[in-house]
């Protein structure tokens, strides 16, 4: 079964020598790499939130089942975010090997 929002990845060889603009470049890849990394965290930390503040309120006793499927939505958007870094961290580190560069500077 294939998800629409996460993109399968492709394949890709450089058969070319890397200049700086195209180091730069993947460099700036991992970087929004990390920064998506962090919005999905902030944004599911942002979910749980709410989660406990549905939960807490008095006035909102018969949406309890609100808050657990808040908090449900919180871990699947946190494991999509670390899937997804994942891969695309294991996608640069290939092509860094390939290239002969070190991926952990």
């Amino acid at each position: 079964m294939k998800f629409k929002f996460i993109p399968s990845p492709k394949k890709f060889e450089n058969k070319e020598k890397i200049i700086l603009r195209d180091f730069l470049a993947m460099e700036r890849t991992s970087l929004a790499n990390e920064r998506t990394l962090f919005s999905y965290i902030r944004a599911s930390l942002y979910m749980a939130i709410g989660g406990v503040a549905i939960l807490e309120y008095e006035g909102f006793a018969t949406f309890s089942w609100l808050s657990y499927a808040v908090f449900v939505l919180s871990l699947i958007l946190i494991f999509i975010g670390v899937f997804r870094y994942r891969r695309l961290k294991k996608k640069l580190d290939t092509y860094y090997r390939s290239m002969n560069i070190d991926s952990e500077k």
